[in-house]
């Protein structure tokens, strides 16, 4: 069966120990399972295995999936690592305290074990939930969230929710995202991601082009759209403050018909979160003096701001919109204005769920008392992650106190 590209609405602080490091700017990728050192794929990412940061669990080899638009994971696909034992399993992964960061965590099932059943568990980062990974056969699933550095690591957990149902994980990356990225929203709220998509595009879209190495899937043009490029020989970005690659400002769609407007809609019926747009804007063209591009932009048939979005030629617009109410139907519309010439045009899109605040994590001195003790047994040397949450996924061999935001160590 060909291989389908599944991308899953996420539903969805600490000190521990680490036998890996990084540098201060956070860029791993842990290739899990894998037996390699490490290696360079054809995007240019650097891989490392994963046994520095975790021994725990059992590796699988498996033929990777084929994934259409010039993503390759013909290699990173190929092995996992399946947990067989204990409530939930963690890598640490350094980086600094406030930092914020961007997490993807991957999953392709590929039936390593022959038993035609994928299994269903529990995504943590740093004590919080994050997401329920659901998997099939042969389908890659992808999770993202950013998230707010609260000790001097973050700890993504696999965590086991069902009897026979085991955790496992193909790949792991973390990135750290400059100061102003995603800065609109609180960093207190995690963000978890819905879409990001390039409008117009033949192409996946990463890294080197992306920065952050953020996936962006190209978009399929509807029968009420046509694909626009841009003439434009460079595109600056600056304008724009989450940093989007100049890629996906290089296409657009607009209305087939001129004089209708654009309308986008998603089905987020699932979601019970707000939701938190990012949408770009560059004009393919030149424009001359009798011509004019402007419109308005309308969530769920709101006007989203007072402003009117001229796209820039040659640069970047970005309009970010904020507590949106997640609908069976949730739709953007862009209406072009009066006085404007030519029709609305999107080039990329960004959606993200804005998850609850993050947890303290447990206490930090207990946390501390805790590492010290771990280095003194070798046995204890290879359990990470909060050890109090989320509740009721705490270390076998602790104790904790009832408060689920910052509990204290109460027994060993």
């Amino acid at each position: 069966m060909t291989c389908l590209l599944y991308l899953l609405l996420l539903l969805s602080p600490l000190s521990s120990l680490l036998f890996g490091s990084v540098s201060a700017k956070v860029f791993v990728s842990i290739d899990c399972g894998s037996s390699l050192s490490s290696y360079t794929d054809k995007h240019s990412i650097e891989w490392v295995g994963d046994n520095l940061y975790i021994q725990n669990g059992e590796t699988h080899n498996v033929t990777a999936p084929t994934i259409p638009g010039g993503w390759d994971v013909s290699h990173v696909m190929s092995t996992l690592r399946v947990f067989t034992t204990r409530k939930k399993n963690c890598y640490s992964i350094k980086a600094d305290k406030g930092e914020r960061v961007f997490v993807r965590a991957s999953f392709f099932y590929g039936n390593y074990d022959k038993k035609s059943s994928p299994p269903t568990f529990n995504l943590h980062v740093d004590g919080n939930h994050w997401a329920r990974v659901t998997t099939a056969i042969d389908s890659l699933f992808y999770y993202e969230a950013v998230y707010t550095v609260k000790g001097n690591t973050v700890s993504i957990c696999l965590a086991q929710t069902q009897p026979g149902q085991l955790p496992f994980i193909s790949s792991l990356e973390i990135r750290s995202l400059d100061a102003g990225v995603y800065s609109h929203i609180d960093p207190e709220y995690p963000l978890f991601f819905g879409q990001r998509l390039g409008f117009g595009a033949n192409n996946i879209t990463r890294y080197p082009d992306d920065a952050y190495d953020r996936i962006w899937l190209p978009s399929i043009v509807g029968n009420k759209s046509t694909k626009v490029t841009s003439k434009s020989r460079f595109i600056a970005v600056d304008g724009a403050e989450d940093n989007p690659p100049r890629s996906v400002l290089r296409t657009a769609i607009t209305p087939l018909k001129p004089s209708e407007p654009l309308s986008l809609s998603s089905d987020f019926s699932s979601i019970q979160q707000p939701l938190y747009f990012n949408t770009y804007f560059s004009e393919v063209s030149k424009l001359n003096k009798t011509q004019k591009r402007s419109f308005q932009v309308y969530v769920n048939n709101i006007k989203t701001v007072n402003k009117t979005i001229t796209p820039p030629y040659g640069g970047a617009l970005e309009l970010r919109i904020t507590n949106v109410t997640a609908l069976k139907n949730t739709s953007i519309i862009l209406k072009r204005t009066s006085k404007s010439t030519l029709p609305p045009l999107i080039n990329a899109i960004e959606v993200f769920i804005v998850g609850g605040k993050q947890t303290e994590g447990t206490n930090s001195s207990d946390v501390i008392t805790l590492a010290v003790l771990q280095k003194s047994f070798i046995q204890l040397q290879d359990w990470r992650g909060d050890p109090c949450l989320p509740s009721p996924y705490t270390w076998d061999w602790v104790g904790c106190s009832s408060d689920l935001d910052n509990p204290r160590i109460t027994a060993l």
